[in-house]
């Protein structure tokens, strides 16, 4: 593919325990498309939440100090996970554009240099759109995945508030879709792609998770899919407990690249579904 480009990778608490298989398909899957994923030395979790109050200094420190690592190796930060996504790019907007959060985190962190949000943040969707294309994406597929019916869900964290992330257009995303036929698979639209799984909720009531993924799979299903891919750890937590009738495979977004690409591993251990292990879910449900 050409020379390496190195790129700051922040992979996120959950990829380290329950969605191991996004995390090692990033990687290999980028090493192949010529993208070298670095990942910083002492990450901590980013909060797995966006902190709305404007005095939650602490609470957004680890994502500044991400941020911070990625400008001072000139890098640019990827991240797959939809949380660590909008957390730290919505960390990453405020200090670039409030004051306040951005002296204060400066003073609490002490840095050699100020941040003041130099650093552009990507999801791996984007890197592989906008810095590797879609096009070399297709070239490097050697399995395509011809025949196949997916669907992409893209959840809320990815898309919302659109004006900050602006990732895709919030009410007609294309990203995924064009992700799916780059890897020669048949990308298949449907109404509730973009609508919310239950998030955290379900940890304090899994009824409503429930209803709301139900609704999900069932517009998916008649609009002809026979699969969904998602690049967020708790929608493909919430898409495999449900049970119902209309239940469609679920998978992350960089197994299927794997598979395009002919990287795909063993099956993952089906314990995988026993939970999301990230600290900030454990303690959204002690909240609730």
């Amino acid at each position: 593919m050409g020379e390496i480009t190195q790129y700051s990778y922040f992979p996120g608490c959950t990829l380290k325990t329950k969605a191991r298989d996004l995390d090692r398909y990033a990687r290999s899957c980028a090493a192949k498309l010529g993208a070298e994923l670095v990942e910083p030395e002492m990450w901590q979790c980013c909060g797995g939440v966006y902190p709305l109050g404007s005095d939650e200094i602490g609470n957004k420190l680890s994502s500044v100090r991400a941020l911070n690592d990625a400008k001072e190796h000139g890098l640019e930060l990827v991240t797959v996970c939809s949380a660590c996504y909008h957390v730290i790019k919505r960390v990453n907007d405020d200090m670039a554009n409030v004051p306040d959060i951005q002296t204060r985190a400066n003073n609490y962190a002490q840095f050699d240099e100020p941040y003041r949000g130099e650093t552009k943040v990507l999801h791996y969707l984007e890197l592989l759109r906008d810095r590797i294309g879609f096009d070399k994406v297709k070239e490097a597929v050697t399995k395509p995945l011809t025949g196949k019916k997916i669907g992409a869900y893209y959840g809320c964290l990815l898309l919302r508030p659109s004006k900050i992330l602006q990732f895709d257009d919030p009410e007609n995303p294309s990203i995924m879709e064009d992700f799916i036929s780059a890897v020669g698979a048949t990308p298949v639209r449907y109404q509730m792609r973009n609508e919310c799984c239950g998030g955290y909720r379900s940890m304090e009531n899994r009824a409503l998770s429930d209803k709301l993924v139900g609704k999900i799979f069932t517009d998916a299903k008649n609009a002809g899919c026979e699969e969904l891919i998602t690049a967020c750890p708790l929608c493909w937590y919430n898409l495999n407990q449900y049970q119902g009738p209309d239940k469609l495979p679920v998978r992350y977004m960089t197994e299927v690249l794997a598979e395009a690409l002919d990287l795909l591993e063993a099956k993952p251990d089906p314990a995988e579904l026993d939970g999301v292990s990230c600290a900030c879910m454990h303690e959204a449900g002690k909240e609730a």
